[in-house]
């Protein structure tokens, strides 16, 4: 079965834009991830430093 030329180019613009879609999509949840990490690392040294000053004090 042929498809009209509009057809066809409205499908392309279409999947183009899911595809756009989808890819922005990956790159948020990259950056999330970036952010998340970042604050389990400072949420880490916090409780290290926590630690370190509790000890300090019992000597």
């Amino acid at each position: 079965m042929k498809h009209s030329r509009n057809e066809v180019g409205r499908w392309r613009m279409l999947r183009q834009a899911q595809r756009r879609k989808s890819r922005w999509l990956e790159g948020q949840s990259r950056r999330y991830r970036h952010i998340y990490r970042i604050r389990e690392i400072h949420s880490l040294q916090h409780q290290r430093l926590c630690l370190y000053s509790v000890i300090n004090e019992w000597w």
